[in-house]
């Protein structure tokens, strides 16, 4: 059976917090598709602007590291500069590429900026000099002169009112992007939250010339206003809270319509485990992910990108070969496009489909992940597929996903997800105790502390090293296991 498709699904929103973490879920026909995280011990930057100090300049890179008071500089490319208008040393200016090698960002000058990408492990923030103001139904973007409507508002003649409406009212050296909640809206709505954004601008430019380099001078909202402001739309049949705290803030933030919709629980209620998200979350932060027909997925991230493979596993289908390789990936490609939303997989995506040889299957399965991906908030493009089959999707990378939130890199492997075998580790110390012997012959007696697995071949190879190795013939190894040691650790001391 063909899943439903995301706009037609019914959506709600659960709402998590304790002391720790707020979480956040959107659910589609009762599956998570998206979750949003805010821990209090962890800041989010995106969205925040600053008044920054340029501290380095790479015109070899045609880059900057900007001084945003973090502790890492943050990371500024000429082409999130080019042609857009920005703030330096309190002087509007138009930026070119020329403009910024030569004559608008040097060593040491101030310059506004807003963060678009969260430091991930050793890079800093992403910054860029085009700023935007998210509203409910609109993105203000000073210095743009620009007016863009949702591609979701379908209707020509709303979208050329729509259009009409907020190029009246938009001042000059000024844009615009009008989002889905703006359709169907009255004039006198739209003009107000444009009002507001302007004003917002205003207190911004008057902040970034009161501050002293590097500040703070706009900082994004919390996870609960960006709630009410980028999900909660009109589609979405309630919003359930365990928390009273973030009950009450979110019935005094939203208007009239939506305040009915908001639905308060017990605070001791598990609604993440009520829902089936807590299995959800531990899913989506393994490699396999099995589909319902028996065939399963494996992802994997990588520095440079995220592979996705298919398999069929289980399913053997019902018809012919040709049409189980189908079936199956057909539902991968549905799930594919909820794991990128729920795990937040941004960045060069590659997935390896199951080979189909019937070119109309392989537009099919294309098309399917297309549709599928096309509820997707954040910006994502399927590239279409490569000579060897493999199919390329490009999604807009923010922040390090749900594994940057839930996981970290495991101390042993260093991230690889591999460690030295029993064998290697038992090799490296049969080096060791030789270069110990080399050093001080006179000792007679070495005792070995490693792990059990490790103890055990070094003790089945004992007898045999006396008899072929010179160097063991005269010596007693003591060997010792120690459960709580890694495999690749191990000590080597002399006498007993």
């Amino acid at each position: 059976m063909k899943p439903r498709l995301n706009d037609s699904a019914d959506k709600r929103i659960l709402v998590d917090a304790n002391p720790y973490i707020t979480r956040v879920v959107l659910l589609e026909d009762g599956k998570p598709v998206e979750l949003y995280i805010e821990r209090r011990d962890k800041k989010r930057l995106v969205g925040n602007i600053y008044k920054g100090r340029v501290q380095n300049v790479l015109p070899g890179m045609l880059a900057a590291f900007i001084n945003i008071n973090e502790e890492k500089n943050a990371f500024l490319y000429v082409g999130d500069a080019e042609s857009s208008s920005t703030v330096f040393d309190g002087e509007r200016i138009d930026l070119t590429a020329s403009q910024y090698n030569k004559r608008a960002v040097k060593q040491g000058q101030d310059i506004m900026i807003q963060i678009v990408k969260e430091p991930i492990g050793t890079k800093g923030a992403r910054a860029s000099t085009a700023i935007s103001l998210p509203g409910r139904m609109l993105v203000f973007m000073p210095g743009t002169r620009f007016v863009g409507i949702s591609k979701r508002i379908k209707g020509e003649d709303e979208r050329a009112r729509l259009k009409k409406t907020v190029s009246d009212m938009l001042p000059d050296d000024s844009g615009v992007i009008v989002r889905t909640a703006a359709e169907g809206m009255d004039e006198e709505s739209i003009r107000g939250e444009l009002a507001s954004l302007i004003d917002e601008w205003n207190r911004i430019c008057r902040l970034y010339g009161e501050s002293n380099a590097p500040s703070l001078i706009h900082k994004e909202d919390s996870l609960i206003y960006r709630l009410v402001r980028d999900m909660f739309t009109d589609s979405v049949s309630s919003v359930m809270v365990n928390d009273p705290e973030q009950y009450e803030l979110l019935r005094g933030i939203v208007d009239d319509a939506r305040r009915d919709r908001i639905k308060s629980v017990d605070k001791n209620e598990e609604l993440f485990s009520l829902f089936g998200v807590e299995k959800e979350i531990d899913a989506a932060l393994s490699r396999r992910v099995r589909l319902k027909s028996g065939a399963y997925i494996v992802i994997d991230n990588t520095e440079a990108l995220t592979s996705i493979d298919v398999n069929t596993g289980k399913y053997v289908g019902n018809y012919s070969l040709e049409n189980t390789i189908l079936q199956t990936n057909k539902e991968a490609a549905f799930e594919i496009a909820r794991q990128l939303r729920l795990r937040d997989i941004g960045g060069i995506v590659i997935i390896d489909f199951i080979d189909m040889s019937d070119e109309k299957d392989r537009l099919e399965v294309i098309d399917t992940l297309k549709e599928a991906l096309r509820c997707d908030n954040t910006k994502t493009v399927v590239v279409g597929m490569t000579g060897l089959g493999l199919v390329e999707v490009t999604r807009k990378k923010i922040g390090t996903g749900i594994s940057g939130w839930f996981q970290q890199e495991c101390p042993y492997c260093s991230g690889s997800g591999r460690i030295m075998s029993a064998q290697t580790a038992a090799l490296n110390i049969r080096r060791g105790l030789l270069r110990k012997m080399a050093d001080d012959p006179s000792r007679a007696i070495f005792t070995v502390t490693a792990h059990p697995d490790v103890s055990r071949i070094l003790s089945e190879h004992e007898m045999e090293e006396r008899i072929n190795t010179p160097e063991f013939a005269d010596k007693r190894i003591v060997i010792r296991a120690n459960p709580v040691m890694r495999i690749d650790d191990y000590s080597i001391k002399t006498g007993e």
